[in-house]
C-alpha cells in the first residue's frame, strides 16, 4: 500500500525475527514512502536454539531477514530467554533508536524488561501492536476464595496497563478479542486501527506439488485417499489441549475417519499411550515452515482446541484456511470471532469434550460437496485478513499521529 503520508521514519521494535512478522515488514519496506528499520532484541528464530515447548532443537528454515533494513541489538540478559520478562535486557536499544531519529515506533508486546522501558519513557510516539485477549477463565468460574487471594493482583495488573496502554500514542488491535481487551483496560476507540493478523499467503498456497506431497504422506500413514482426516499441528502442550481433541475424536466414533497429530512436545508420550492400538490415530513429527503446506493439505479439517487465555489467535488457522481447509477452534482461541463464520468453520465451548465430540461428528461426516464448499469460503474469507489489510490499519495510525 501507498502510504503518501508523514510521518515517513518508523522503527519498529519486536522480540525477535518471528515467521508471521517478517514477510510484512517485507511488505512495508516494498512501499517508496515508508522508511523502516526493524530492531531485534534476540536472534531467537533464525539461529539454532533449544525450544522447550516443541521439545527440540531447530531454526526456521524460511528467510526471516531480507527485504528490510533490520539490526540485532545486544541482550544483555543474564539468561536470554524470549519467553521470559527478564529474557530481554537490550540497553543499546535507545542509542539505536536515536541514531535511527524514527518519527514512530511500532512496539509489539510489552511483557520484556526492554518493552517496559521503553512504554516508560517513549523517545518517539509509540504505535502498540499486541493480540491479547479476555477469552478464558472469568471471576465466574472461580471459588470465592481463590477470587480474594487474585483480586489484588488483577486490579494491581488493570492498574498497571491503563497506565502503560496511556503512553501509547495508537494501537493496532488485530480482531474483535483483542480490540474489547484494549477498550478494557481504557484505550479509546479513536485510538485504534484494526490491522488484522495475516500470513504469507503466497508460501501457504496449494500447488500440485504440496497436494502430490500430502497425499504419499498420507498413504505412508495408511489413511485412504478418501477417509475423513481431522488435522492438529502444533506444540503438544497442554494449553493446546491436544488430549481434549484425542479423547473426544474416540467419543465421536465417526466411520472410516483418521486423525493426524503433527508436531512435538510434553504431551507426545502420553498422547502416543492413549492412542495405542488405535489405528486411525497417527503421529508425524516436527515439521519446518517449508514443509507446513503440504502437512496442512494431510487432513481435511484443521483442529485447534486450545483452552485459557493463552492462544491470543491461532495463526495456523490462517494457515490452514488459505490452503482451503474449514477449521474447528474452541471459543478461547483469539481469532474465532473472526475467522470462524457457519460457513467456514465451527466453534466449541473450551474444554467440553461431549461439545468438541459432536462438532467432530459433523465435521467429518460432510458430504465431499459440503466440504468443497466449506472450503472455498474458507479461502476466500481469510483473504480479508492480510498483509495489505494491516498496512492499512498501520497507515491509519501514522495518519492519526499527524492530526495530534
Amino acid at each position: 500500500m501507498h502510504i503518501p503520508l508523514t510521518p515517513r521514519r518508523l522503527a519498529i521494535v519486536v522480540s525477535h525475527p518471528i515467521q508471521y512478522y517478517a514477510p510484512w515488514f517485507r511488505h512495508l519496506a516494498t512501499g517508496q514512502t515508508l522508511d523502516l528499520k526493524v530492531f531485534y532484541l534476540a536472534d531467537h528464530g533464525v539461529t539454532t536454539r533449544s525450544d522447550a515447548q516443541f521439545g527440540t532443537t531447530f531454526a526456521w528454515d524460511t528467510d526471516l531477514l531480507s527485504g528490510y533494513a533490520h539490526e540485532f541489538v545486544p541482550n544483555l540478559a543474564a539468561h536470554p530467554d524470549v519467553t521470559r520478562f527478564s529474557g530481554l535486557h537490550n540497553p543499546g536499544l535507545r542509542h539505536a533508536l536515536r541514531a535511527f531519529a524514527p518519527d514512530a515506533i511500532l512496539l509489539f508486546g510489552y511483557a520484556y524488561r526492554t518493552h517496559l522501558d521503553l512504554l516508560l519513557r517513549p523517545p518517539a510516539p509509540i504505535i502498540f501492536r499486541g493480540d491479547s485477549h479476555l477469552l478464558g477463565p472469568t471471576s465466574s468460574n472461580c471459588s470465592t476464595s481463590l477470587l480474594a487471594k487474585l483480586a489484588p493482583r488483577l486490579l494491581l495488573k488493570h492498574l498497571a496497563l491503563r497506565l502503560l496502554f496511556s503512553r501509547c500514542a495508537a494501537f493496532l488491535p488485530v480482531g474483535t478479542a483483542n480490540t474489547a481487551y484494549f477498550r478494557h483496560y481504557g484505550v479509546p476507540t479513536s485510538k485504534c486501527f484494526l490491522a488484522p493478523h495475516a500470513v504469507d499467503s503466497v508460501h501457504f498456497t496449494i500447488t500440485p506439488e504440496r497436494i502430490a506431497a500430502a497425499a504419499a504422506q498420507r498413504a505412508a500413514l495408511g489413511i485412504p485417499a478418501s477417509a475423513p482426516v481431522a488435522l492438529f499441528a502444533g506444540k503438544f502442550i497442554p494449553k493446546k489441549r491436544p488430549d481434549l481433541l484425542l479423547s473426544a475424536f474416540i467419543e465421536a466414533a465417526v466411520p472410516g475417519a483418521h486423525l493426524v497429530f503433527s508436531g512435538d512436545g510434553e504431551l507426545l508420550p502420553q498422547l502416543r499411550a492413549a492412542a495405542q492400538g488405535l489405528p486411525y490415530v497417527h503421529f508425524l513429527p516436527f515439521a519446518n515452515q517449508s514443509a507446513m503446506p503440504a502437512r496442512y493439505l494431510v487432513g481435511d479439517i484443521f483442529v485447534l482446541p486450545s483452552q485459557g487465555r493463552h492462544e491470543t489467535w491461532g495463526l495456523a488457522v490462517n494457515e490452514s484456511m488459505h490452503l482451503a481447509r474449514p477449521c474447528i477452534v474452541s471459543d478461547h482461541v483469539g481469532c474465532a470471532a473472526d475467522l470462524i463464520r457457519p460457513d467456514t468453520g465451527w466453534v466449541f465451548p473450551a474444554g467440553d469434550q461431549a461439545a468438541l465430540a459432536a462438532t467432530l461428528r459433523t465435521a467429518l461426516t460432510l458430504s465431499c460437496s459440503e466440504l468443497a464448499a466449506f472450503s472455498q469460503n474458507a479461502a476466500r474469507h481469510v483473504t480479508h485478513f492480510s498483509y495489505e489489510s494491516a498496512t492499512t490499519g498501520l497507515a491509519e495510525a501514522l495518519q492519526s499521529l499527524v492530526k495530534c
